[in-house]
């Protein structure tokens, strides 16, 4: 009788105890973290599956889930740009300040497919919950595919979902600068926008919209750039011989940057011929020639609300969880590149 050596039997993984309890795999991954949000029973027949098909994941080396983890997961997309660059930053100090570490993932596209992947790694090294940082519009609509049951805060400017948001509230900052201006004199204001699939951008041309119809100005129309200095220069090389233009709102510092330096090539005088205002208050904005009036965000703020905001999510008590966090309110900071129409 010839003997037949049995292959080594595959080792069970999480859709095989969701299989047998029945159950989704996200309601395996809240059992596996202790989530409180799980019923008694169904914890148990997960508990049973994963005992009977001597289920061992990487994330419990340390046993089954006892406490609630001390990590939380960050998923962002691979970028240089201030503003994502700075909001990490301040994820990273508030979590830090709570007792919490973080853990990144960072892709490079925000489509719902990257999203959920990135999602479900996080939950496989159980994080407590999961802070999305989602400028774009793309983002935006993958948060409507988000797995189920993973406690989830999202920097999303304008956000209307299920999902609590934290942003700084960038129409109010676009005003803000718009605002300014007119009260300089100017009869109105030109716009330099961010690239149309950032809602950032969708937020700053509006509020710049809003402000002019509130003041009965011309509404000129949008010229779009990315966010580079290149962006800006580039602009403003084209605009340095229209005498219809004595202010310009930039959607981010960087691209003022690259405007101020090509209106200065081209003998045009800031402020006393072109007034310029830009938004985030970059470390180097007090630093241009001149001084960058700008809106700042305060991205620590920022951090610090998502992180209490996910913490709430995780209070063991529904009941007593807080509202959906305010927005942030952005503050002007008046510098000496802008100033009063010219006569």
């Amino acid at each position: 009788m010839t003997m037949h050596q049995q292959p080594p039997a595959r080792a069970a993984v999480m859709s095989d105890v969701a299989r047998l309890a029945g159950v989704s795999h996200q309601t395996v991954s809240r059992v596996l973290n202790n989530h409180p949000s799980v019923r008694q029973e169904t914890r148990e027949r997960v508990l049973r599956a994963v005992h009977q098909l001597n289920y061992r994941p990487n994330a419990l080396a340390r046993g089954l889930a006892a406490r609630r983890s001390k990590v939380i997961g960050v998923v962002s997309f691979d970028t240089i740009l201030y503003g994502p660059a700075a909001t990490l930053l301040g994820v990273e100090r508030a979590a830090r300040a709570a007792g919490y570490g973080i853990s990144i993932v960072t892709l490079e596209r925000l489509d719902r497919s990257g999203v959920t992947s990135a999602i479900n790694a996080l939950t496989d090294q159980s994080v407590a919950g999961v802070v999305l940082i989602a400028p774009m519009v793309s983002a935006a609509v993958a948060l409507h595919g988000l797995p189920t049951g993973v406690p989830a805060v999202v920097v999303e400017p304008g956000g209307d979902g299920e999902l609590p948001s934290v942003a700084v509230d960038q129409v109010a900052g676009a005003r803000l600068a718009v605002e300014h201006l007119l009260a300089l004199g100017h009869e109105t204001v030109l716009h330099i926008a961010g690239p149309r699939d950032w809602l950032e951008a969708r937020d700053r041309v509006e509020g710049w919209r809003l402000a002019l119809e509130a003041a009965d100005r011309r509404v000129p129309p949008v010229i779009t750039g990315d966010w580079s200095p290149r962006a800006g220069y580039e602009i403003g090389q084209s605009l340095a011989d229209r005498r219809d233009v004595t202010a310009v709102f930039c959607a981010n510092d960087h691209q003022a940057l690259g405007l101020l330096r090509a209106l200065h090539q081209r003998g045009v005088r800031v402020p006393e011929d072109v007034s310029v205002v830009g938004f985030d208050d970059i470390p180097e904005a007090e630093y241009l020639s001149p001084p960058l009036t700008t809106v700042r965000q305060d991205f620590d703020e920022v951090g610090r609300r998502c992180v209490a905001a996910l913490l709430d999510l995780l209070d063991a008590d529904p009941a007593g969880r807080r509202a959906h966090p305010s927005p942030v309110e952005p503050t002007l900071v008046v510098r000496a590149s802008s100033g009063g129409r010219a006569s």
